[in-house]
Order: structure tokens, then sequence, then C-alpha cells
């Protein structure tokens, strides 16, 4: 079996890209297909936690097409000594004549070290609700899953950012069926029991979706998130995230396609997205796929190209820092797989 360790000593040459000033590069240290067998026809919307130093869990849905009943959520194992393990941890199966289908899982490692994975269950996005379970194990057995109260939906598609105080924030959104959409950051004590809702610039004219938190000094976050209007939209706060500025359009291009973000150890961030813009509402412009980094997360600069395709669907990515350093990427490869990529630094 191919093994990350052995894929690290047989590249031979590194993919080098710089920002505009060229006093930073980076580099692709390794890139392969998460699942080496898929046990279904199409997935989509992967997450990607830190279980152990160098043991890395994958989840995305999968079955045989978004929204389908038979799709549920899939998990696999990445770790020093290969892959391995992939099965299917949690479905929408309701009864014996009664199922529906999942959606956008999300992993979380709290800090008693117990697993969470959300996700979503219903007939679409907005008629979903939010189901976690959780897992002592490593992720080896799961609970049985426990439906979030009615106003609350769990983070969306983009993992949920541990607070000092072992409290959580989840970014979330919500689809209405008139076409809107909004953004909302769910608060949740460590044992995920009691909920709030904080409310982000809810008479907005924009359209967004599954944000993304990043941390910057003196208890300053904030969101960058999804929309229907040709950028990704921001939002701040200047209070540990109990009250949130009016959105606002960042430089960023955004074709209606989800992103992910990261606050490194240094305090820069960086963001995955698809970096196109149609001229209407479009699926199916996520061809090209891109990082870029900021330090005050108002200029960014473009430092790598993960895809560079033109018709391809490279989507809906997740980015993690590791506790080596190693930036972590995953992100939907054609609609078949799930591509992990690895980069980092010089």
């Amino acid at each position: 079996m191919l093994t990350i360790r052995h894929i690290f000593l047989c590249i031979a040459s590194y993919s080098w890209l710089f920002t505009a000033n060229g006093q930073t590069r980076w580099i692709k240290v390794s890139e392969q297909l998460v699942f080496l067998n898929p046990p279904f026809r199409s997935c989509h919307a992967s997450t990607i936690v830190e279980d152990r130093p160098g043991d890395l869990l994958v989840a995305c849905f999968g079955g045989t097409g978004e929204g389908k009943k038979d799709v549920g959520i899939f998990l696999e194992r990445i770790s020093a000594d290969g892959k391995g393990n992939s099965r299917e941890v949690a479905n929408g199966i309701v009864n014996d004549s009664l199922r529906f289908p999942c959606w956008n899982p999300v992993l979380l490692k709290k800090q008693d070290g117990q697993l969470v994975l959300f996700y979503k269950v219903g007939p679409n996005p907005r008629e979903w609700w939010g189901i976690y379970k959780t897992s002592d194990d490593d992720g080896e057995s799961w609970s049985v899953a426990h439906r979030l109260p009615d106003n609350i939906l769990g983070p969306i598609k983009n993992k949920p950012l541990r607070l000092p105080d072992g409290s959580i924030l989840c970014p979330s959104s919500v689809e209405f069926p008139t076409g809107h959409w909004k953004v909302q950051i769910e608060k949740t004590d460590a044992n995920l029991k009691k909920w709030e809702a904080i409310p982000v610039d809810t008479n907005s004219r924009f359209d967004v979706i599954q944000p993304s938190i990043l941390l910057y000094p003196k208890d300053q976050m904030q969101i960058l998130c999804r929309s229907k209007q040709g950028n990704i939209i921001q939002s701040w706060s200047n209070d540990v995230g109990k009250t949130w500025s009016a959105l606002s359009k960042t430089t960023l291009p955004n074709p209606n396609s989800g992103i992910d973000a990261v606050t490194l150890k240094d305090g820069r961030q960086l963001i995955v997205y698809n970096p196109d813009v149609p001229d209407k509402e479009r699926y199916n412009d996520r061809s090209k796929l891109r990082v870029a980094m900021s330090i005050d997360g108002e200029n960014w600069n473009d430092i790598m190209d993960l895809e560079n395709g033109t018709s391809e669907e490279y989507s809906y990515p997740a980015i993690i820092q590791t506790s080596d350093g190693l930036i972590h990427i995953t992100y939907t490869y054609e609609r078949r797989n799930i591509k992990h990529v690895v980069i980092r630094e010089e």
C-alpha cells in the first residue's frame, strides 16, 4: 500500500509558487486521493481533523449522488502507516420505509479528546436539521445520533472554533425557501448541551452561507462567507464573537462556491477558494482552486494553485494546520473522490 511516508520519499520535484512580493515560497509536499476504493459513486463536502499527531481523519458525504436518499457520511483514517478502515458512520435512516440524505459533515476534536461528528439530515438544505455523534475511541465507534435544537444547525460546512474556556463557536447559516441566505454563529458549551444562535447582519442584502472563522489579536475575529454576489463576504467581531459588524465585500472573488480558511500559529491567515466568477449564478465554475494568504484579513496574496482545470470540479475545500506545522487541505475531486494535499512554507 502506498503510504504518506512513501509519498514523501518519492517526491522528485516541488511546485514552487511565490507571493506577489516574491519573499515567500510555498511547496506542495504531497497529494493523493483519500479513498483507495471509494465505497460510493459520488461524494462531496469533505472535513478533516488531526486526531493524534501524524494521524488524520477525513469525512465526506457519499452515495449515488448529492441529495439521494442513500447518501451517508463516510470516514477514512490517514496515518504515517497508510490509509484504511473506510466506512459509513452515519446515515439518514428513520425507519424501514423512511430515509433522508445526509449532508456536510464537520469533524471536531474537543479539549477532552472526544471526537464530534456534526452533519445534516433532510430532503434539502432548506429543510434539513442538525445532528451530531461522538466518539471516545478515536473514531473507531460512534454514539447514537443526537438531534440539535430546532433553531440550531451546527457548523454548516467549516470547522468550529474552540475557545480557551472550552466553549465552541460554530460557523453556521440558514437557507430559506425564498432563496435568501444568512449566516449566524452558534455558541455551545464544551458538553454541547447549551446552545445560543448569534445573528450576523440580519438585514443585509448579501446572500451568504458556510462561513469560516479567523482569529486576530485583542479578541478580534473575522468570518469569510460564500455568497451569490460574486465576492467572498466578510464580517468582523471585536468581542470574541458576541457581536458582529455589517457584512461587506472582500477583494476575493467567489463563484457561489464553498471556501475554507485557517489562522496559522504565527497569526497569518490562509484561505482556499475558487477564483472564477461567473456572469450569472452557476454551480459548475469550480475548475480552479487556489490558496491565498493575508496578515490583516483585508489584503490577500495568492500563494499557490492547487488545481488549474477548465471544466472539472475541484470544490468545497477544508483546511487545517497540524501540530507539526504542515497545512492539510482536502477538497472534492470531480465528485468521485476527495483529494488530500499537504503544503508548507520554505
